[in-house]
């Protein structure tokens, strides 16, 4: 497991408030709503100091998923 996405299984359990999350595991299937979906796109966002594209994100639905897509902005200008 990656740095990145063990970085992004702990900003989603916290944000969540899960216990754990295997990397493959739909975070909306494991409960979250659209408004904390909102909130995780803020905590990772600050975490890996990325924007985070809205429509990316969303195609996103698991923590390996979101773990790409962070890497593939990272050192991106986020203006």
């Amino acid at each position: 497991m990656t740095p990145t996405l063990e970085q992004v299984i702990s900003v989603v359990c916290s944000t969540g408030g899960l216990s754990a999350l295997d990397p493959d595991d739909d975070i909306f299937a494991k409960g979250f709503s659209s408004v904390a979906a909102l909130q995780l796109l803020l905590e990772l966002e600050a975490a890996f100091a990325v924007a985070i594209p809205d429509d990316a994100f969303m195609k996103r639905r698991t923590a390996r998923g979101l773990a790409a897509l962070v890497e593939s902005l990272k050192g991106r200008h986020t203006a």
